[in-house]
Formats: C-alpha cells, structure tokens, sequence
C-alpha cells in the first residue's frame, strides 16, 4: 500500500538473473490507471488481465503486504496461472492497520495549492508523522504537474475509501492454493507472527516459512540480499 514498482528496482536487478522480472503497479499505484474499485476481486482481476496482456499463462507471483494478499488470492482462484507463490510480510487474516489511518489523515490534509516542494509536505506531515522514513515514504508519491502544481500519483481518494475493505483477509475460508509456496517474514515485524503459520498452512497446505530476523516489513529493501536468496530457492 501507496508503494510501486520503484520499491522493487534493486531487488528486481538481483533476481533478473534468475527470472524474467516483471513489476507492475496495482490500480490506484504508481503509474498505474486510478478507479473507484479497490476491492482485493479487482485487484486479482487486474493482474490476471494484466498476465493476459503479457501473454503469461503462468508465472512466479510475489507480492507484498498488499500486493501479498492480493497474491494469495489470485493463486488460490486461478492457480493454473501460479507456478509459486512468494508472499513477503502478510498473512492470510484481518489487520487493524491504525497507522495507516493516521497516515491517511495526515496525506487528505495536505494543502497541495499551496505546496513549494516535496521537502516542505514532509514536514507539513511532520505533526501526524513523526517517523522521518515514513514521511519520505510518503512523499514519494507526490509529483509536480506540468504547470508547476503537486498532486498525488495514488488516487488518495479510492484507496482511503477502500482502507477497511483492504485491512480485510483476502481469502475465504475454501480458498486453497496446493503449488509451492515461500512465506517471508520480518522477525522484527509484527504483520506475520507463528501464531499465523496454522492459517497460512490452511491456505498453502505445501508453503514454507522463512522469518529474516534482523528485517522489518520491507524486507525486499531492508535485507535485500537474504530476501533474493531466499526468492531464488523457493
């Protein structure tokens, strides 16, 4: 949620050795088209149309957090279009993503008319934010228009709507997905903990679960190198 494929550039480097990297943005992301949907069904609707597009009829998907659930419930509906499954730091269950609100709050506030520059939103954050990374996290996703004007590149107003739904597990309780599969974990991470692994098993009945102790939520960024290895063994 409100990163890209950006986040993915070094990660994507490293792996291109072994696979054919592709990453796209979800809706609303990125360089992506906005819509009013934000439901998890058109977020798998749109990756398979997106395969489609590529002429993919079957790949090695990894998500993310959102993208993760997203994964998990494209592999589980189409799993002829899996070959794995790679989730990195999100589990099959409901979230309370209370940061993400307050996050939200501080980005609908920001008066971008009277915005000079990027630096300047995070510090206007700065009061709901506190947490520098995140503001610059943040902030990636303003971008001035050809006039000179700042906008945000999400479509703050869909995804905002859509918070509760997203916070939501993505699967129902018959979804299974019998491939192999690799659940990546941060051990300093609070998202995937073991008392999750009997539903990721549920789900994935053949996944495994890796846990990098030393990485946060990101670890594509925070512990890049174990994370690709990881990746290239699953």
């Amino acid at each position: 949620m409100l990163g890209s494929s950006r986040n993915w550039q070094s990660a994507g480097r490293d792996l291109a050795d072994t696979y054919h990297v592709l990453a796209p943005d979800l809706r609303n992301h990125g360089g992506s088209p906005h819509a009013d949907g934000m439901s998890y069904a058109d977020l798998m609707g749109d990756v398979v149309e997106w395969l489609d597009d590529q002429g993919l009829a079957q790949a090695s998907l990894l998500g993310h957090s959102m993208g993760g659930k997203t994964a998990m419930l494209l592999a589980c509906r189409h799993p002829e279009r899996v070959a794995r499954l790679i989730v990195a730091d999100i589990a099959p269950k409901d979230y309370v993503w209370v940061a993400h609100r307050v996050n939200f709050a501080a980005m609908n506030e920001l008066d971008l008319a009277s915005l000079h520059s990027r630096a300047e939103a995070e510090l206007r954050l700065e009061a709901r934010v506190p947490n520098w990374a995140l503001r610059k996290f943040l902030a990636t996703n303003l971008e001035r228009t050809d006039d000179g004007a700042w906008r945000w590149t999400i479509s703050l107003p869909a995804i905002t709507a859509a918070l509760s739904a997203l916070e939501k597990n993505s699967l129902a309780d018959g979804d299974c997905y019998d491939g192999p599969a690799l659940f990546i974990a941060g051990g300093k991470s609070d998202y995937v903990g073991e008392e999750d692994q009997a539903a990721i098993r549920a789900h994935f009945p053949a996944a495994r679960v890796a846990v990098i102790a030393e990485s946060g939520h990101n670890p594509h960024m925070e512990t890049r190198e174990k994370f690709v290895a990881l990746v290239r063994e699953a």
